[in-house]
């Protein structure tokens, strides 16, 4: 083979093997959060371990276990997106961390208490502050209208509010088109 005919195999081969690195390690992500099933009730105090993403976290449990819980009533922008919403959904991540961590966080069970994907569904606390609707007051979060829950009349208000003082992703045009496109196609609570 000449030379070029060479370079091109081994730079395929090398994408080959980083293509399977990734998808291996995303696959050991997913399989750890669905094992992480500890039990949580309505009034239980847990604690951040880590921040999965801008709606979902790692929490530990009093007795030391832990659980997957998915935020009721928020989307965050994924922050790994190469458009502008990226870093809106790092800024929810960052948020996420810097309101909870080492802090104690009380659950609140959603009805049903578990998504799909195995994840608790629960509102969270800090103090008597809501953390999801807290993220959708400083535009860092949508929320999240495809599943209904108690307290969406509320956190619809304050994303109208957020949006309106250009709060957040609400302060950037694309981000903000971004957002009205999802609210269309998550339409109406199912």
């Amino acid at each position: 083979m000449d030379r070029g005919t060479t370079v091109f195999w081994t730079l395929i081969a090398l994408l080959v093997c980083a293509s399977a690195y990734l998808g291996f390690g995303a696959e050991r992500q997913r399989r750890d959060l669905q094992q992480a099933k500890g039990a949580v009730a309505s009034g239980d105090v847990v604690t951040l371990a880590s921040v999965v993403d801008g709606d979902t976290l790692l929490m530990n449990t009093a007795t030391g276990e832990q659980v997957t819980i998915r935020i009721v009533g928020v989307k965050a922008f994924d922050a790994d997106a190469k458009d502008d919403t990226g870093a809106f959904g790092q800024r929810a991540i960052d948020e996420l961390q810097r309101l909870l961590a080492q802090k104690p966080v009380r659950v609140e069970l959603n009805d049903p208490p578990r998504d799909k994907h195995g994840r608790t569904l629960a509102t969270l606390y800090l103090d008597d502050e809501d953390v999801g609707l807290s993220l959708v007051r400083s535009g860092t979060s949508l929320v999240y209208t495809s599943f209904p829950f108690p307290a969406m009349p509320e956190y619809l208000q304050e994303q109208g509010v957020a949006r309106g003082e250009r709060r957040g992703l609400w302060a950037n045009r694309d981000t903000t088109a971004r957002a009205d496109g999802l609210a269309r196609q998550w339409g109406k609570p199912k």
